[in-house]
């Protein structure tokens, strides 16, 4: 993977956009260097090469993120599968960056573009396809969006780049937007003291994994974690786990049995769901966390404890304390660091790399020894404006079920995607799911004979709002660059 982060170009340090290696295969020397020229500005590294004999040998011993080849080149050197006016030289390349670079993505390039070539060039595996003369804000942004498209496969694959960072104890955790990033830096510092956490958030939103992240990256990381769910046992049953119990305390204990605060001595303890915790409970936990010692159901004798309290919850604590169903002593007994997990439509630039791991992993497990699915652009559209009410966790089913059902190797809008289409932007609820053309994307409406101006505004508009207000997203998708979109909406009136 020659990827790295570029930051050299781009306002925001800790988001950087990808830099690649880029091949560029192109007959005409100073057309070549336009397109190189517009490419190293972003910080892309470009090695151009005149013809297919060149590209070869580039592919051979070369490591690419992009392919840029032109369709048509002079034949040279009895290329095997070239004709002999060179109208194919391009798909060859083609042909060859598949079997010989399978992690790069290709860009055609052409004068001669038709729809019979493009649809060949895209059933090949081209990422797109663009004609001379270049608007070269287009053709940069294609790049960029194919670089980037590069990095989240191998994100997904585990290559250790960009947000997965297991490397540092937050295994699972995709934390590409700047909300999950400041939480990682919260739970990084918190990890560090003594302070019991809770952890708040809906549903769905990672608190474990979050929990997990604590003690990894505590002094107590080589102890044991120990997870107890407060809402799945009854308040006899929670007692004996948190606590345990002597032999003949009562009918069926056999022989002495420890509890949850004993076993994790020297660890970290994760009480989730504790505000569904009964409020006797509540207040023999608190005897438990102020003394330090447990007392087994049936004995007298009190067991000194050593542990790093985590809790968790999805309720107002606070609102429960005013309500009388929560201990407010207890509540600042455990609240001696909070980290609120937001929503999952709060922090949508995580959903494409939540959604290329999930389908790396799921692939792999579900579907051992073929190969790991793609998704197009409008099936990711569709999961990007999704309102996901129960989070990280229902995608990650989604996604799991997409992976078994899909007709193909890669998950396009027309396979079974199961989505409440409550939860689902105006713009995109029209009963039966949109049409794709050969490259994926969405084809468009029933909007023939509308002017070219009310086509290119509505695609504007709605593109942000599946972008949820994000210019840059909507730029990407648009395959535009950032300042045409800005004078798009100045033109159009567009806020």
């Amino acid at each position: 993977m020659s990827i790295t982060p570029d930051t050299t170009h781009h306002a925001d340090p800790l988001h950087p956009p990808p830099r690649a290696q880029v091949l560029i295969v192109e007959d005409e020397p100073d057309h070549a260097e336009v397109m190189s020229e517009a490419l190293r500005r972003p910080g892309h590294v470009c090695t151009i090469v005149g013809g297919v004999e060149r590209a070869m040998d580039e592919l051979r011993h070369g490591t690419f993120d992009v392919i840029v080849t032109d369709l048509r080149m002079p034949a040279s050197g009895g290329v095997h599968g070239v004709s002999a006016d060179g109208g194919d030289a391009g798909m060859v390349v083609l042909r060859s960056a598949r079997k010989l670079q399978p992690a790069a993505e290709t860009l055609m390039v052409t004068a001669h573009g038709d729809v019979p070539t493009a649809r060949a060039a895209f059933k090949e595996g081209v990422f797109d396809f663009i004609e001379k003369p270049l608007d070269l804000e287009v053709f940069r942004t294609l790049v960029n969006r194919a670089a980037e498209k590069v990095l989240l496969r191998h994100e997904a694959a585990g290559a250790g780049l960009g947000e997965l960072v297991s490397h540092e104890g937050f295994e699972g955790i995709i934390a590409g937007s700047e909300a999950m990033r400041r939480i990682l830096r919260t739970v990084k510092g918190v990890a560090a003291s003594t302070l019991p956490v809770l952890i708040t958030g809906q549903s769905g939103t990672g608190k474990e994994l979050i929990a997990q992240a604590v003690h990894k990256n505590s002094p107590r990381a080589k102890a044991r974690f120990v997870a107890l769910n407060c809402a799945a046992e009854t308040e006899t049953l929670l007692e004996d786990q948190l606590f345990g119990h002597i032999r003949g305390a009562f009918t069926g204990a056999e022989k002495d049995r420890e509890g949850v605060f004993e076993y994790a001595n020297h660890g970290t303890l994760f009480l989730d769901e504790i505000g569904d915790m009964p409020l006797k409970m509540q207040a023999k936990l608190l005897r438990v966390l102020e003394t330090g010692t447990v007392v087994r159901v049936g004995s007298n004798e009190p067991r000194q404890t050593d542990v790093r309290l985590v809790s968790a919850t999805n309720k107002d604590l606070q609102a429960m304390i005013a309500r009388g169903e929560f201990r407010e002593d207890l509540y600042f007994r455990i609240k001696g660091a909070q980290v609120t997990l937001p929503p999952l439509r709060d922090r949508r630039d995580d959903i494409p790399r939540i959604v290329m791991n999930a389908l790396a992993r799921t692939g792999q497990k579900l579907l051992p020894g073929r190969p790991v699915p793609s998704i197009t652009d409008a099936a990711m559209m569709r999961l990007t404006a999704y309102d996901w009410p129960g989070n990280v966790r229902q995608l990650l089913n989604v996604v799991q079920n997409m992976v078994v059902t899909a007709a193909a190797d890669v998950v396009g809008i027309n396979d079974p995607i199961q989505l409440d289409l409550r939860h689902i932007p105006d713009e995109i609820r029209t009963g039966d799911a949109p049409e794709e053309n050969d490259s994926g994307d969405a084809a468009p409406g029933s909007l023939a004979g509308a002017p070219l101006e009310q086509l290119e505004k509505r695609a504007i508009r709605e593109t942000l709002r599946l972008t949820a207000g994000n210019r840059e997203q909507a730029a990407k998708l648009l395959g535009i660059g950032e300042r045409t979109l800005y004078r798009k909406l100045k033109e159009y009136g567009l806020k």
